[in-house]
């Protein structure tokens, strides 16, 4: 399908494409959650999650989990899922897995993980039909 490495906007559209597909019992919690694509993890992202290896980052959540949440709130940074292109970019190489499956799986990840799903839930999520 791509003659040239994707880009960023590819990226941002199969995101939001899979974002659209979220299985339901997820989907209802993310309604204004953005997606932001970048390159690679900065150094601050990689010391807040205790990583060396910017490669071995493919997204992460940001944002107030629900649990956390209050009306009391102070005005809050808006929940985004961060996609970092080039690890996915290596992994979709290297593992010969369709593009959109791949980023899919990333944003599933993600949403799942920011509410405190198991590492098994996730992947029965991951496996669910798109």
């Amino acid at each position: 399908m791509y003659t040239v490495a994707p880009t960023t906007d590819d990226i941002v559209a199969l995101a939001e494409q899979a974002l659209a597909a979220i299985p339901a019992r997820l989907a209802q919690y993310l309604s204004g959650v953005g997606i932001a694509v970048e390159d690679v993890a900065d150094d601050a992202t990689l010391d807040e999650l205790g990583m060396d290896d910017s490669w071995a980052l493919t997204g992460i959540y940001r944002g107030t989990p629900i649990g956390s949440r209050s009306f009391d709130d102070i005005i809050r940074q808006p929940d985004v899922i961060v996609l970092y292109r080039e690890p996915i970019l290596l992994e979709w190489i290297e593992g010969g897995e369709d593009l959109f499956r791949l980023v899919r799986n990333v944003v599933i990840h993600e949403v799942a993980h920011h509410f405190g799903f198991s590492d098994d839930e996730i992947e029965a999520l991951e496996r669910e039909p798109e």
